[in-house]
């Protein structure tokens, strides 16, 4: 598996991923979970998204979900080779799947999801070698700013101080 912590990670990564978090505050705004992701191919956004579950009626519009959508439409292609998605939150089963299909080069995510997570927390879904493909992947950028939106988000929609 090709998982790595936050030292693979360079300073394209943290910018990246602080743009990512801009999207995750959007999110939040929205009053959904706060998770943002990003889609780069050649240091130029390709496909952004925020979590939108809530507002669009669609289980599946997770953060990760819509910015690939956002791409392979402005790309006209449903494969996206020689990219790299960068997402605050740790992508599930469902995001995982869809990154491999998509032929995503490369994940790169702030927090860990111990709940559900697709790349070593709870699954190793995008390191499986049972797959046809198996992205890189760099955890742990920007793990603490993540960690603390998500944490203060479930903390007020709880009503917890």
């Amino acid at each position: 598996m090709a998982y790595l912590h936050s030292s693979g990670s360079n300073h394209h990564d943290v910018s990246w991923m602080c743009y990512a978090l801009e999207l995750a505050c959007r999110a939040e705004r929205q009053q959904e979970v706060p998770v943002g992701a990003v889609l780069v191919r050649d240091g130029e956004v390709i496909g952004e998204g925020w979590n939108r579950p809530i507002a669009t009626h669609d289980p599946t519009a997770h953060a990760e979900i819509v910015a690939l959508r956002h791409a392979a439409s402005a790309v006209g292609n449903y494969r996206l080779p020689d990219t790299t998605l960068y997402v605050t939150l740790e992508p599930c089963v469902m995001c995982a799947g869809a990154i491999i299909h998509a032929r995503v080069a490369r994940v790169v995510y702030g927090a860990d999801d111990p709940k559900s997570g697709a790349a070593g927390s709870l699954f190793s879904v995008l390191g499986s070698d049972r797959l046809n493909h198996r992205p890189q992947v760099t955890g742990g950028v920007l793990k603490h700013e993540s960690s603390v939106l998500l944490r203060n988000f479930f903390r007020r929609r709880r009503g917890v101080r």
